[in-house]
């Protein structure tokens, strides 16, 4: 008896467990969806936007295709959710159908039960049937049979009015899925439609981008040299802050070489001490690797590393040192991490950038209209830092992570979404 209770509990726990973790699942599944909704109406409010800007078909055509790209893993997540809600109702129904089946069985029993009644329902039945029992011993059972023969029926009667009441929940329960499957079907059918649309749209800039190669050509040029002017402005701004620290550092041991010789006032020390690399804020910013939060809240249109031309494929675009964020006009930007702003400059096809130092990391934030901090000031996680800008038909902002000389890919310091 006590290996059968502890089979009981385990098998208890199991199904509890399981309905945890399907809960978690469709928690899960619910905030994909979500995530992936907001990204599909953040692409198109840019579209809506930049359309009113901007005839560059080509940025157009990098906005809808991560639109369909964003759209298909939608169409992906339906079809999950479509299978899952199915796989629920095949378990209700079986459910049902035991259900029914101990009904049935029950019934059977029940109406043995009415017919034994009915045919002892005259006490002299009830006497006759007692003394003629062969002895005491069968006296005794049929007296308690006829005893318990209404408690039965009664009994028989609650089980099988308990079990009605249990059929009638998973019935509810079955209808309550099946009209949340319709439901999900009629929004997958919508996200279909939604994806054959962009994808004519994206066929139609192809179309459009086919007739005037030369003219794209020419914009690649202008934007490779964009993008080299931008890379060699970082590098040097890096470098000389870079300097600046190592100068400060040598000042600092010198004075502290001098004060030891001389015996003279620690102010002179502490001068010199200025603003050296900040080792410590160094390790914190290396610890947090991907755990940084993201400095605004949109879709990467563009990721980091070299890309052939969504057209001519056999046009290398320029290599972006960083990822590009697509934003609405006006959105704000914030730093990823504590640091010391040492530069606000402007760029062509970039607009207004800030480098942040943060030890021997820098970030970097380009494509920026309304900037509300200097060089020299100390900024915080998640302080704003400017606003995005619709420049060359893009509202989107260009941000990149540096550790010393060296760009790294952004996305592996921010934390995942």
């Amino acid at each position: 008896m006590t290996r059968w209770l502890r089979i009981l509990a385990a098998a208890a726990v199991l199904l509890g467990s399981a309905g945890a973790l399907q809960a978690q699942n469709t928690a899960a599944q619910e905030s994909r969806r979500a995530a992936l909704q907001k990204e599909i109406a953040q692409l198109e409010q840019q579209l809506k936007e930049n359309s009113a800007k901007s005839s560059n078909a080509l940025n157009e055509l990098t906005l809808v295709r991560k639109q369909i790209s964003t759209r298909r893993s939608l169409v992906t997540e339906s079809e999950a959710e479509v299978k899952r809600i199915a796989d629920s109702i095949a378990v209700r129904q079986a459910e049902a159908d035991r259900i029914r089946a101990r009904i049935g069985t029950m019934e059977q029993y029940y109406h043995r039960l009415v017919r034994n009644a009915y045919k002892n329902r005259d006490a002299r039945v009830w006497y006759t049937y007692l003394f003629s029992s062969k002895d005491l011993g069968q006296a005794s059972r049929r007296f308690a049979y006829l005893r318990d023969l209404s408690s039965q029926m009664n009994t028989q009667a609650r089980k099988m009015k308990e079990l009605h009441a249990e059929l009638d929940a998973e019935m509810q329960h079955l209808d309550t899925l099946r009209r949340q499957a319709e439901a999900v079907k009629a929004a997958h059918e919508q996200e279909l439609q939604g994806l054959r649309r962009e994808e004519l749209r994206s066929d139609r800039l192809v179309a459009s981008l086919k007739k005037d190669k030369n003219l794209y050509q020419r914009q690649l040029n202008t934007k490779r040299q964009q993008v080299e002017a931008l890379n060699r402005e970082i590098q040097r701004l890096i470098a000389q802050a870079m300097e600046e620290a190592r100068k400060q550092e040598e000042a600092a041991r010198n004075a502290g070489k001098q004060q030891a010789q001389a015996g003279k006032s620690s102010q002179t020390q502490s001068k010199a001490k200025a603003a050296p690399v900040d080792y410590k804020l160094t390790g914190e910013f290396a610890a947090n690797k991907g755990k940084l939060p993201w400095p605004a809240d949109g879709p990467v249109v563009e990721r980091f590393g070299k890309h052939n031309h969504p057209v001519y494929t056999s046009l290398v675009m320029p290599a972006n040192n960083g990822v590009n964020i697509g934003l609405s006009q006006g959105a704000p930007v914030a730093a990823v991490f504590d640091g010391d702003v040492k530069r606000v400059i402007v760029m062509p096809g970039y607009g207004r950038c800030v480098l942040v130092q943060h030890g021997t990391y820098f970030t970097f934030y380009c494509k920026l209209g309304e900037v509300g901090v200097k060089a020299g000031d100390k900024v915080k996680a998640g302080q704003t830092l400017g606003r995005v800008d619709t420049i060359d038909g893009q509202t989107q902002l260009h941000f990149e992570v540096w550790k010393e000389k060296n760009p790294e890919n952004p996305e592996l310091w921010l934390r995942p979404r």
